[in-house]
């Protein structure tokens, strides 16, 4: 007995993504009901790099985020960024939650440190919800004249 199946180009996405999940060992963390679907494998805070005369900037925004669970190390020329955003339940939450949408858990963000910055005087601040890195740059040697005199 042959049925058709009205074909839907989307359930073939979902279907190659969930393979190729599974091909690289990454697990869905979420998944949607119905026809919807969220699939993601980690939470990754979405970064802004600039650079000026003086330093690079790096800009890290993490809502929700407490300060406490921020994590920040510079080793072996590379800076890491890690941290954790946690799902806060009160102990007698009796909600029925129909729909998370926002991501928890931690996160790490790695960078390598340019030749041209200091590591080791890195600085950063918290505000808002927004991480700022700043990474000075090693003041560049600069070339000089120097007069010989000829006897």
């Amino acid at each position: 007995m042959n049925t058709m199946t009205k074909w839907n180009p989307f359930r073939e996405m979902d279907e190659l993504t969930r393979r190729l999940n599974h091909l690289w060992g990454v697990s869905p963390a979420r998944t949607g009901t119905g026809d919807e679907h969220v699939t993601t494998s980690d939470w990754t805070p979405l970064v802004d790099i600039s650079e000026d005369e003086k330093e690079y900037l790096i800009r890290v925004e993490l809502p929700g985020v407490a300060k406490e669970h921020v994590r920040l190390t510079v080793e072996n020329g590379t800076l890491r960024i890690s941290g954790e955003r946690r799902f806060e339940k009160e102990k007698d939450d009796k909600k029925k939650y129909h729909r998370v949408e926002r991501f928890y858990g931690s996160f790490v963000r790695s960078f390598t440190v340019p030749e041209n910055a200091d590591g080791s005087k890195v600085n950063a601040t918290f505000t808002d919800g927004m991480l700022s890195v700043h990474l000075p740059k090693v003041e560049e040697a600069k070339p000089r004249t120097v007069e010989v005199k000829i006897k």
